[in-house]
């Protein structure tokens, strides 16, 4: 790494958020700081009959408001939340591009599966009515990249772009693109990820997961680290944020909001729980030894929390070969127990969590979670005030991914 790289610090300026929890960063903050759980039966037509019930659905949410008919109808769901997600990260950093420099920004996103509902749209149009009756968008919507060509062709950001085509870990490996790409002279990144998994296609492709929850109770479906751990919700949504060279930001006033400081990431294989708890100690030691950070400087740990017995023993494991005795006394939460795994959009949606859980100084709870089996310390009942400076948000997908990133908080202030 050169000199001028290591000078250069990728920020947080930005966050937007379509969750199930709400939509924008401050209704998110708000569900999520006092533990609200979401997690509902499945509302979504044509899914009433699969042995899936209960999910994180996205209810608060009018593509027609959010986003113009021309992109609308070229696109699927999950689009529409990260192009909302990205419009609302951009304006939460007050970032107006330069029309003279439209390279100064990429655009990078994740995605686990594409958009699963409006290619089983097209495809009951094929087999219904015939191939007249198929939209030319269909070769586009699908696609794993829709959400990143899209955002950048929305906001004219013609820097480095790319997708990360994997499941739940992208969510942070996007992170770290991103956070690479500022290092490297790029002006700002918007990154993150949605996901919009509850369509009938997508929901049948995921009753082949063994780890997924078909739990019929909202509040008992998805259990992280509790002895009554059977498996987890899928939710839709996700987040978006607005990340740029902190020099930069600011020079033109913007607020940092959190520091990218060290990123891991790890493969053990799909299904291999126990396993993962070598790759995720792997992964957590290299994103502390990028940010230079020693375990004890760690204030709060973002867990995976995949609600699988063997999955959360092993990441309990995990901290505790990472962090050593310290991970006894770290306190641990999930609020995504409150509105389910939007797969690749989870990760981001635990990292804006993170950045405003460091700002307020609050520790979110892991909803419905009253029995903790496993030496956590984790946060249950209500959120509780804390002093959080670093924060560490861990990630591990069904096929095999382990990712950990560590995040600094920011200074809080315009300069």
């Amino acid at each position: 790494m050169t000199t001028r790289q290591q000078e250069r610090r990728a920020v947080v300026t930005g966050l937007g958020v379509v969750a199930p929890n709400g939509v924008g960063a401050d209704a998110f903050w708000k569900a999520t700081r006092q533990g609200v759980s979401v997690l509902d039966r499945i509302s979504r037509e044509g899914c009433g009959h699969l042995p899936l019930r209960v999910a994180g659905e996205v209810r608060d949410f009018d593509a027609n408001i959010a986003i113009d008919g021309r992109f609308l109808v070229q696109t699927d769901r999950f689009t529409h939340y990260a192009m909302a997600a990205a419009d609302l990260a951009v304006a939460d950093a007050g970032f107006v591009p330069d029309e003279n420099a439209p390279f100064g920004v990429g655009v990078v996103t994740a995605a686990g599966s594409g958009g699963g509902e409006f290619g089983q749209r097209e495809l009951q149009q094929l087999w219904g009515e015939g191939p007249r009756f198929v939209g030319p968008y269909q070769s586009i919507a699908w696609f794993y990249a829709a959400s990143t060509g899209q955002i950048s062709i929305r906001g004219g950001f013609r820097g480095p772009c790319g997708v990360v085509a994997s499941d739940e870990a992208g969510g942070l490996d996007a992170l770290a693109h991103a956070a690479r790409a500022v290092r490297r002279g790029t002006e700002a990144v918007v990154v993150g990820a949605a996901e919009a998994p509850l369509a009938p296609y997508s929901m049948v492709c995921q009753l082949g997961y063994p780890e997924l929850s078909l739990g019929e109770d909202p509040e008992r479906a998805y259990l992280p680290f509790s002895a009554r751990a059977g498996g987890f919700v899928p939710a839709e949504g996700g987040a978006m944020l607005m990340v740029e060279d902190e020099s930069a930001a600011l020079r033109r006033g913007a607020k940092v909001r959190a520091v990218l400081a060290g990123h891991g990431a790890t493969f053990t294989g799909a299904s291999r729980w126990e396993e993962s708890r070598e790759g995720l100690v792997r992964a957590i030691r290299t994103a502390l030894d990028e940010a230079r950070c020693s375990p004890e400087e760690i204030d709060v740990v973002f867990a995976d929390a995949l609600g699988v017995p063997a999955a959360d023993r092993a990441e309990a494991l995990a901290l505790a070969d990472a962090l050593g005795t310290y991970a006894e006394r770290v306190p641990v939460t999930a609020p995504k127990a409150g509105i389910g795994r939007a797969y690749c959009g989870a990760p981001p949606l635990d990292v804006a969590a993170a950045v405003l859980a460091m700002e307020d100084g609050i520790l979110p709870p892991t909803p419905n979670v009253t029995d903790v089996c496993h030496d956590l310390a984790l946060v249950t009942g209500h959120a509780r005030p804390a002093e959080l400076r670093t924060a560490l948000v861990l990630s591990r997908g069904l096929m095999g991914s382990n990712a950990a990133l560590v995040l600094r908080r920011g200074s809080g202030e315009l300069r």
